[in-house]
Formats: structure tokens, sequence, C-alpha cells
């Protein structure tokens, strides 16, 4: 019997994942536990493992093609010479064909349990009752029941993962053939507009029309000269910045703090948690600090635009862009606000280390409520970030270096540094944005008020 290789959903906002690689051949025998593939989300890059032993039979996504989530990868058939030619999509599914490596390992060896006949759907009559009423395909879900039974739960979970949409956009949509998982929802909590749809359908057209300009019309490029496919992690930070860029009001504010107790305090910590930690704390762990501390004092600035209204968030997670070989990656410190800068910095260099090694996992680069560039590495002052939607501002962070100030009525060497907020014009004005600023600009003057 046939089995279908699913591309797992492999976080909670994953959409769709691109073939890396495949690690096993047509016709090659497969082991559980073996990898089969990686697969790279718009964040993430990871093994996954097959939970079923057999054969590889077809692949039916090759290396760098993307495709949506739960789509139909490869085929597996217990042995070598069982027939494919009758296969039909969607028919022969058996429960979860895949499994995230790393999830695996840290999960304990149990025994293990029976899982239903290839080719067979288990479900629970309140699964199967509510799958009928929301026209939903059993053969799409993956199981959490006992032995593989699918339960109204996972009825659940996928309607919940499925985009939310308004009934005339999913109509314009249907009439355009336009698949709805390829739209990024501007209005209340995601949910997907007509304008959503509009601008999409747009976009196709622009791209089809580039498709068909004739040949003749293109400009001759050196021999040298290469084109490099926008395609995984590049492609979705093309799109979101395009977006950003087209759908805020963004505004920039500068200022220059003098960090000189800033630089003092840094170096004192690396004193003090240098044993703890094994490593140096670094200005981006004070920043975040701070920073989380700053949105905690002006909710306004914590907060995001949905649909026609602005959502003040609860809770405080703050992102670091980071520069990897596989493009800028964002892990975020969860609930920063409640944290001590060992903490932060004790999870922050697991998390970039795992993201610029390609093993972060997708939620831990997503879901963040305010951002962090930080380019003072590279000798920048001052500089103008693109706001991470639907986030209502960012903060840039230029260098510190040694400069003559005067400091009561005295020429004398300071440390300073330049911050760069932008903000969302629509979500907040020109004087709250500048109070934000000012004080985080005041917490890298005095950081011991990070104490009280």
């Amino acid at each position: 019997m046939v089995t279908e290789v699913i591309l797992p959903k492999l976080g909670q906002t994953m959409e769709e994942g691109a073939i890396i690689e495949w690690l096993k051949h047509e016709g090659d025998r497969v082991k559980r536990g073996e990898l089969l593939f990686t697969v790279e989300s718009d964040k993430a890059t990871l093994e996954v493992e097959a939970t079923a032993r057999g054969f590889l039979r077809k692949i039916l996504v090759p290396a760098g093609e993307t495709v949506p989530v739960l789509t139909p990868v490869a085929l597996m058939t217990k042995t070598l010479d069982e027939d494919i030619s009758t296969y039909k999509p969607g028919l022969q599914v058996s429960g979860s064909t895949f499994q995230v490596a790393e999830a695996k390992a840290a999960t304990p060896p149990g025994p293990e349990t029976s899982k239903p006949e290839p080719g067979r759907v288990f479900a629970s009559p309140r699964a199967r009752k509510l799958a009928r009423e929301k026209g939903v395909d059993l053969a799409l879900l993956t199981d959490s029941g006992p032995n593989g039974r699918i339960v109204e739960r996972d009825v659940v979970a996928y309607l919940e993962a499925a985009p939310k949409v308004t009934p005339v956009a999913r109509r314009l949509a249907e009439q355009a053939g336009l698949d709805l998982r390829t739209v990024t929802g501007t209005g209340a909590g995601g949910r997907i507009t007509r304008g959503d749809v509009e601008q999409a359908v747009e976009q196709l057209r622009v791209t089809s029309y580039e498709l068909r300009v004739p040949e003749a019309m293109t400009l001759a490029r050196p021999e040298s000269e290469t084109l490099t496919p926008l395609t995984g992690v590049r492609a979705v930070i093309a799109r979101r910045m395009a977006k950003s860029h087209q759908t805020t009001a963004p505004v920039t504010l500068t200022t220059e703090a003098d960090a000189t107790d800033f630089v003092e305090l840094r170096e004192r910590l690396k004193d003090s948690l240098a044993d703890e930690l094994g490593f140096n704390v670094g200005y981006n762990d004070l920043l975040i600090r701070l920073v989380a501390r700053a949105l905690r004092e002006f909710p306004y600035m914590n907060a995001r635009l949905e649909g026609e209204a602005i959502r003040k968030l609860q809770e405080v997670h703050v992102a670091l862009a980071v520069d990897t070989d596989r493009g800028l990656l964002v892990p975020v410190i969860r609930d920063a606000d409640g944290k001590g800068v060992a903490e932060i910095a004790r999870e922050l260099r697991d998390l970039v280390a795992r993201a610029r090694e390609g093993k972060a996992l997708p939620d831990e680069l997503t879901g963040s409520t305010f951002t962090i560039t930080n380019l003072g590495m590279h000798e920048i002052d001052g500089f103008t970030p693109i706001i991470s939607l639907p986030e209502a501002a960012i903060l840039g962070v230029g260098r510190i270096r040694a400069r003559p100030a005067v400091v009561d009525g005295e020429i004398t060497v300071r440390q300073m540094m330049w911050l760069s907020l932008t903000f969302d014009h629509r979500l907040v004005d020109g004087a709250p944005a500048a109070r934000f600023l000012q004080r985080i600009k005041q917490l890298v003057e005095e950081p011991y008020l990070l104490l009280s």
C-alpha cells in the first residue's frame, strides 16, 4: 500500500516550506527514524525523519521547490515491487509519516503503538462529524489520538491554522483562482480582506506580465554576471520589507546618548557573570533588558494595527535582528520584561547560535512585539531601519565611540551612542514616540535605573 510523506507544519506560523535536500533517493530502503529530507520555512531549516519503515518509491517535490504545508512530497511503500501507478493524491494516507529530528531527540523512547492500516483514515465520531460540517478532508489531518486516531482536537487545530478570510475576499479569490494560503491577512486577527486579495491578484498579474516579456526586450548580460532567484529566507525578507514599505507610515527619530556608564556597567557584568555564564555579557543583552523595561512603561509602543483598531499587547517579546549566511533572522526573547540580564544573555546566545546554524524552530523566530537591530559593529552611526510588521516600531542602534562632549561646562571624552527609532505614524504620533526614545536614552545614560 502506498503511503504519502507529507510536508509537516513545523510551527504555528508556518504556511509553506522549501525542500532543501533529499537525504534518501528513490528506491532506497528507509528505516524508522532515518532522515528523509531537510525543509526550510521562512525562518528555519530542519531535518525531517521517517516514522515508518519501507522504501522511498517516488519523490513528488524535488529539492528547491516550495509548497504549502500538508502537501504530499513523496511516496513510500512496504516493499520495493509494489505498484504505485494507481496512486491518487489524498486517498492513501497513513497518519503521520514524518517527524522533526530535534523534536524526536528530545522525547524519551517509549513502546511502539500500532498505526492504522495504510489507506484507511481512523477518526473518532466527533471528529468525523465536525469535519463533515466544516468540509474538512480527514486525509489532510495529522493524528494525535491513540494508535494514530484522528480526534476532534485535530480537526479544531486544522481549522484554526487555516487562513481566516472575509466572505467577499473568499469569493474574489475563488474567481481569480488564488490560493488563499499564499496571502497575508491585514485585517483583525490576521483575517484576509478584500484589499489583501486584490493586492495579491495584482501582484500575480504583474508577475505574469514580466514572465511574458519577449526575450528580445531583455538586456544582454555579460557572461560573468549571474542571476540568483529569490527563494527561501531571502524571498520572505523581500516580501516583508516591500509590504512594510507599502503599508506603513514610517517616521524615524534619532538621538545621541552618552553611553559611558552603559559601557562601564557592561564591563562590570562581564567580570561578575563570567563564571556563571561561561561567556561575556554583550551590549545586546543589556539593550533587550532596557527596551523591555521601556515598553512596559510605554505600552502604546508595544502594539499592532488590526484592521481599524490598535491592539496594545500584554506580552513583551523583544526580537534581535541577526545577520546569518541565510539572511536576516530575528530570534525572539519572550517575556523579556520579566527576565534578568543573565537569563536574557543565556537565552539569546543559544537562540542566535541555532539561528545561524539553521536549527532554530520557526516559533522561536516569530511572534515578537518589538525589534532591535544593531549595526554598531559595522561602524554605522544613525540609520533608518524598516519596521517589522505587524509591530509598531523598531529601534536601530549605532556604534559606541569615544567623542568629545561638554559635561558641566567642560569638554571631556565620553562614550557616545546613536539611537534611531522608526515608528508607524498610523499607530503612534511623533511626541509619544519621542518620549519613548527619550526614555531609552535615559536608561542608556543611567543604566542603574534598571535595578529600581
